[in-house]
């Protein structure tokens, strides 16, 4: 898949378009790129994704913003898993912010990304003061000569599948109903370094995941798989949050407890399907206490994954 930055090149050929933030790629995102990609073959024209970053809601509302369920390097393999040709990111700041849904349509989308086919989300909106919609979207197409189609509401078992409907399941620690929106097991993924060592000291040493800033949509202790240590998954006891017995930086962390592993896999890039949630993150009032309970914690996860299949689809 080709990705290119900034909203003033013009593409070399017509294009099937869609737009969104596709934070997590649902099964909502899912089925609108099944169609993207179809109407493209159809037409023989690329398939390409519009995309911006950061997420408006993180531009204009930084610290109220919902956590990413993926980051942008995830989003992007997402999106060449499900046959996108071309990516285009526009970065969104304060220019962008001012720029008309009519400037949009007619600079963006006619000149620069040559549209022939437009497929949206019924609620799509955009430009400033999200003053655009369908409707403006068909009457411009009538006049520029591209067609646009709207994707309905996507559901699964009557639920209304999107972004936040997963963020929500994540954060209650329901991770059947996150998977059944996402089609998979939620994961992350992220290089891995150099922590405090303070797992090692304990008799528990963890691979830590770089977050690079990022608040991941869920905390607490679970079973989870590793990808990214050969061809098959590993077993393994992960705890996503601030730990709290052992700093007050507040900052999150992600670390991996590994079973029956202890090669060096620092710099790897692994990733984190989490399967099964054990208990909440909490404080403890010494390091003898963390350690019981952590220990509690990989004997939980390991009896839960020998009865439990490693499968990461759902």
């Amino acid at each position: 898949m080709q990705v290119t930055r900034g909203d003033a090149e013009q593409a070399p050929t017509a294009s099937v378009l869609t737009i969104g933030n596709f934070d997590g790629i649902h099964r909502g995102h899912q089925a609108l790129l099944r169609l993207l990609t179809d109407k493209a073959h159809t037409l023989g024209l690329p398939a390409v994704v519009l995309t911006f970053e950061p997420h408006p809601r993180e531009y204009f509302s930084p610290g109220k913003a919902p956590a990413r369920l993926a980051s942008l390097r995830e989003k992007l393999l997402l999106l060449a898993a499900a046959g996108v040709d071309i990516t285009r990111i526009i970065r969104f700041n304060a220019r962008f912010a001012a720029v008309t849904a009519e400037h949009f349509i007619e600079t963006v989308l006619v000149r620069n990304l040559k549209v022939r086919h437009l497929i949206i989300g019924d609620d799509f909106r955009f430009g400033a003061g999200r003053k655009g919609d369908f409707a403006m979207l068909q009457a411009a197409g009538e006049r520029f000569g591209f067609v646009v189609e709207a994707m309905p509401t996507h559901a699964c078992d009557t639920e209304r599948v999107s972004s936040s409907a997963v963020r929500a399941a994540l954060a209650e620690g329901n991770l059947d109903r996150a998977a059944m929106l996402l089609g998979r097991a939620y994961s992350i993924a992220g290089r891995v370094i150099h922590g405090d060592k303070i797992g090692r000291k304990l008799g528990y040493p963890t691979a830590n995941i770089q977050l690079k800033g990022r608040h991941p949509p869920l905390s607490g202790v679970y079973a989870v798989a590793i990808e990214g240590l050969g061809d098959a998954l590993r077993p393994a006891v992960a705890s996503v949050g601030v730990r709290p017995t052992v700093n007050s930086a507040g900052r999150p962390t992600l670390e991996v407890h590994l079973f029956d592993f202890d090669q060096d896999c620092y710099g790897a890039h692994l990733r984190v399907h989490f399967l099964h949630k054990l208990r909440d993150e909490q404080k403890f009032d010494s390091f003898d206490a963390l350690t019981a309970q952590i220990a509690r914690d990989a004997d939980a996860a390991r009896a839960w994954l020998s009865h439990n299949s490693l499968d990461t689809s759902r």
